[in-house]
Parts: structure tokens; sequence; C-alpha cells
């Protein structure tokens, strides 16, 4: 009898829980985000780190004061993909993060960043577009991405 009682007290935790997470599909005026307002991330040397970015990537540091522009990013989609602690996809097994850019001329980019000594890795087609690999000078993964198409 009290394993009985055990395996329906197991039972019934276990579907609360699982109801837990199963929520009720979002309701039209369901309010959404509109995107990426930002990515913050710890860097020895964050002045350093920005300057690179800016200098090989384009992407302008925060601005310092109310009457600079921040960095704009054109509008096209955007992969929102939590992954297992144990992929292998961001390389370094300790590495929680990745950040992947749209670019137009993938070709053109990794000529431009070779060309500045930086290292970037074979272009890979996939179905979805163009991928290439770089790191950071502090060891941050960065895909760049060309998108396909649509025909």
């Amino acid at each position: 009898m009290k394993k009985l009682s055990l395996l329906t007290a197991s039972i019934a935790l276990q579907l609360i829980v699982l109801s837990a997470f199963a929520a009720d599909p979002p309701k039209q005026n369901t309010q959404k985000v509109l995107g990426i307002g930002g990515l913050f991330f710890k860097a020895d040397d964050p002045d350093r780190l920005a300057k690179w970015y800016e200098t090989y990537l384009g992407i302008a540091p925060i601005p310092t004061e109310y009457d600079q522009k921040p960095w704009r990013q054109e509008a096209g989609p955007t992969a929102f993909a939590p992954f297992k602690m144990e992929t292998t996809y961001f390389g370094k097994p300790e590495q929680r993060w990745m950040i992947n850019f749209r670019v137009a001329d993938l070709k053109a980019m990794v000529a431009q960043l070779r060309g500045a000594g930086i290292t970037v890795g074979e272009i890979q087609s996939y179905p979805n577009g163009d991928f290439a690999r770089l790191q950071d000078p502090e060891g941050n993964p960065i895909e760049l991405w060309q998108p396909k198409q649509a025909k």
C-alpha cells in the first residue's frame, strides 16, 4: 500500500511539474520583444575589445553621451537558440555563448579580415546560407552568416 501511495504521489508530482512547463498559447494581444537591444559580456580589456569590433566588424561602441548614435543593425532573420551544455558548437567546452553576425558579402568580409591578419575558418555552405568562423582577440567565438537569397 505504501508503494502504491509513493507511486501515485510521484506520478502526481510529475504531472504538476510537466503542466508548469506547458504554457497556454499566447493570446493575440500578448506583447513580444521586437529584437535584441544589446549584447553585454565581460572582457579582460573592454576598451580594446570594443575598438576591435568597431575596426574589423563595423560595430560602433555603446554611446557615452545622449547625442551619439548607437550601432544600428539591418533588419533580417535572427536565430535565438539555447544549446545543451555539452555542445561543441561554440568551440571550447567552457564557452557559454557565441554571436552570429549577418553579412551582405561573406567572401569579401572574410578576405577583408584575413587581409588584416585575422584568422578566419573556411566558408561552409548550407541550405540557409554560407558561414565562416573566427574569434575575437579574447577568444570569443564569432560566426559570420550570409543568408541565402529567397528565390
